[in-house]
């Protein structure tokens, strides 16, 4: 049975408060925290992408798992912000951990779980007997329009998860729930996504992940009540919260990975970076279930069982991380983010 073996997150020192945009835009800082339930957000720095993201997420998980770069034999890198538009981000990852050149590589998008379905990939792999180690990785430098919504809550940040056999946590089952649903999206040569709006709630977010909760559950025979952990994607903080109380899931049961609020979105890192945060606490015999989200739409649901693996596991801290951090003000913002042509 597949599992993880080991992890690595990343998350920029940087941040910007909801105060602060405000502040440019007019808007009320107050209602739009409450609203959202995002207090400040992650900036890259102005040398930072979804590349060096991922380096180093996956320089974490080699070191924490002590795993051999050469015997990764797949890595799939998921983003809707990768730094070429022709030219993988995977082989840039591959090269820098020295699991090059005998691995097959891949970029993925899928909006906000692309991350996710890398992941799916890996557990195929190592299941059917083809790699010994895959390793899959969701990271982002989310876009977003000056002014526009999105502003407050996209963010930067990034996971890697090294799938292989007899690690710290089981991958008990997986499924994905899709639909055609156009909540968001970027045109080819834009700089920015648009979006439906509300319509990116009921019909989009909600559909997706409760039913494919509903679904990953009713397969393995399980109830909220079996899980220790559960963990959403994160568009803010509010949507997660309603997920988690229409499902049946106790809002402690969402404390630990719920980390928007503190970073924002993290894009097709944020189930994945959220996860990294739970297994920094779990305990043998957790069991943790792990819904992402990606906007066009679709949702991949993971049963995940911990292992005895993780009392001997190098434990991130991603929380500390997160916590060692540096205010900018919104022109510095707008420097890292190169928006004076």
């Amino acid at each position: 049975m597949a599992s993880i073996v080991a992890y690595g997150a990343y998350v920029p020192k940087y941040r910007i408060k909801v105060e602060e945009i405000a502040r440019i835009w007019g808007g009320q800082p107050k209602a739009i925290s409450s609203g959202l339930f995002v207090f400040e957000k992650s900036v890259p720095s102005i040398d930072e992408d979804t590349a060096t993201i991922s380096v180093e997420a996956a320089r974490r998980a080699v070191k924490a798992g002590k795993i051999n770069p050469k015997e990764i034999g797949a890595i799939y890198v998921g983003s809707e912000s990768h730094p070429y538009a022709v030219k993988p981000t995977a082989t840039i990852v591959a090269e820098a951990i020295g699991a090059t050149p005998e691995l097959t590589a891949a970029d993925y998008e899928f909006a906000c779980k692309a991350g996710t379905a890398g992941m799916q990939n890996c557990i195929a792999l190592v299941d059917a007997n083809m790699i010994k180690y895959g390793m899959a990785i969701g990271a982002d430098v989310a876009q977003a329009a000056p002014g526009d919504a999105l502003e407050y809550t996209a963010a930067a940040g990034g996971a890697a998860f090294i799938i292989g056999k007899d690690g710290i946590a089981k991958i008990n089952d997986t499924v994905s729930y899709t639909t055609d649903t156009p909540d968001f999206w970027r045109r080819e040569g834009q700089p920015y996504p648009g979006h439906g709006e509300r319509f990116t709630g009921e019909p989009a977010y909600f559909r997706h992940v409760i039913n494919a909760a509903k679904m990953l559950m009713e397969k393995v025979g399980t109830t909220p009540s079996d899980y220790n952990y559960a963990v959403f994607h994160q568009p803010n903080g509010k949507f997660p919260l309603r997920a988690a109380k229409i499902l049946g899931f106790e809002k402690e049961k969402i404390e630990a990975g719920l980390l928007c609020p503190y970073i924002g979105n993290t894009y097709s890192g944020s189930s994945m970076v959220g996860l990294t945060a739970v297994l920094d606490v779990a305990k043998p015999g957790d069991r943790i279930l792990v819904v992402s989200y990606g906007s066009g739409a679709g949702s991949d649901a993971f049963d995940i069982e911990v292992t005895d693996k993780i009392e001997e596991y190098e434990r991130q801290g991603i929380k500390q991380m997160i916590e060692n951090k540096e205010y900018v003000d919104y022109a510095t913002y707008m420097k890292f983010r190169r928006e004076f042509k």
